[in-house]
């Protein structure tokens, strides 16, 4: 009897082994290097080696095939393999409803579907942004789901910390963390830069799991939106000891923004946003980074100090800086060094000499809430401890609006509005 059992157990297990999974999953989607690309990335636990997306207005009747992103294995104890997929979909038509669905012969998703960016300059990006969203307590992920389906957004922006962490439990955290997203991710571009919670195993899960565009492995790219320049960045150089330093990162800043800059791009794409994990400025009652005055991404590393950005994106006139890391939302009048430059006393943000800081990082994690200084300084505005997210809409060259959702109370905070009559570096303004 005791010889039996064990043979069933032993072909149980070989059944088990030899059990495999071909369909998709961890879906996503995120904008190529122009505005007409699409890239559908997805994996499959097991590896399949064939990459397709089938997609088409109306009906599917178009296929676009990529290269197999090979075997991801986390670099873990374990060695838990899977196979990463990307295919880009190219020259597609502005505005328009796409139905798509991904797979291989062995397997295929069910049809999603996504909508172009508008063509040209002068359209409406809105935009949902955030940070700091794990899989437990991901407050605000429900109602972004919701969103994301009725077509709200042209994309989101997750600016870094993601699951709590992807490689918890040999990546299983990171495979739960991409089927949640799905929902929003499967509908809208999700794009992303990495946070200091990426950090494991040289930021192997994000620069896998993730597909940004400019050939940096998304770890600094930029791209344009209606009248919107975005350039998205690591903080994370200025402190994990596994990057070099910040000088590669920084120089290619300075190259883009001397292209975006320039007087006809300027014109066409007025505005400049920068976004980032670690803020600059900050008042959380801890121990960060930008509860100091000498902020690494503000002022630099070294002695002397090198690569700092505040002046870089004053003296080219960014218009507003997004971060998250500190798990709350706080909004700043126009600062610059620490000093309050707004456009007048009554009106801060009409024709601001300075930049506006935004944190937007109380999305919804296991870590939860942290603490503001008691008394509020100058130079900020408002800030909040509810779980949300921001929502950015840019209604022309002149006229920018966020607003702050609290998920807690079920309604917007937050709101104001940015008007510049003019756009360049506040020096000559």
């Amino acid at each position: 009897m005791f010889w039996l059992s064990l043979v069933l157990v032993l072909v149980n297990f070989n059944y088990i082994q030899s059990y495999v999974r071909y369909q998709p999953e961890q879906i996503h989607l995120s904008l190529g290097d122009n505005g007409r690309d699409v890239v559908v990335t997805w994996s499959t636990p097991d590896v399949v080696g064939e990459s397709i997306v089938e997609y088409g207005i109306g009906e599917i009747t178009l296929r676009a095939i990529g290269n197999p992103g090979g075997v991801f294995t986390d670099d873990g104890i374990e060695k838990r393999r899977q196979e990463i997929h990307r295919v880009k979909i190219s020259n597609l038509e502005p505005n328009t409803i796409y139905k798509y669905r991904c797979g291989s012969r062995k397997g295929w998703s069910s049809v999603y579907w996504f909508k172009t960016l508008p063509a040209g300059d002068s359209w409406i990006p809105n935009i949902a942004i955030y940070g700091d969203l794990g899989n437990i307590e991901a407050i605000s992920l429900p109602q972004l789901q919701k969103e994301a389906q009725n077509g709200m957004y042209h994309a989101i922006f997750h600016i870094g910390d993601f699951a709590y962490d992807m490689e918890v439990d040999n990546g299983r955290y990171g495979d739960e963390f991409m089927r949640q997203i799905e929902p929003i991710a499967g509908y809208v571009p999700y794009m992303t830069c990495p946070g200091n919670h990426e950090s494991a195993y040289n930021f192997s899960h994000y620069r896998t799991r993730f597909t940004m565009p400019g050939g940096n492995q998304g770890l600094y790219y930029s791209l344009n939106m209606g009248p919107v320049h975005f350039i998205f960045f690591s903080s994370e150089v200025y402190y994990d000891s596994q990057y070099p330093g910040p000088q590669r990162q920084y120089n290619w800043i300075v190259d883009d923004l001397k292209e975006a800059t320039k007087p006809e791009n300027r014109a066409k794409r007025p505005w400049i946003i920068a976004l980032a994990h670690q803020p600059m400025y900050c008042t959380s009652f801890n121990q960060d980074d930008c509860t100091v005055s000498r902020t690494k991404t503000r002022v630099g590393m070294g002695n002397p100090p090198k690569y700092g950005l505040e002046p870089l994106f004053y003296e080219n006139g960014v218009d507003m800086q997004i971060w998250a890391h500190e798990h709350t939302y706080e909004r700043f009048y126009p600062i610059y060094d620490y000093k309050v430059l707004n456009g007048s006393i009554d009106e801060p943000y009409v024709n601001p000499k300075a930049p506006v800081h935004i944190i937007t990082g109380s999305a919804g994690c296991e870590e939860g809430h942290d603490f503001f200084t008691p008394k509020s300084p100058e130079w900020s505005a408002y800030r909040s401890r509810d779980y949300g997210y921001s929502r950015l809409k840019v209604y022309n060259n002149t006229h920018l609006y966020m607003e702050q959702v609290s998920t807690t109370a079920d309604k917007v905070i937050d709101e104001f509005w940015i008007i510049k009559n003019s756009h360049g570096p506040y020096n000559s303004l």
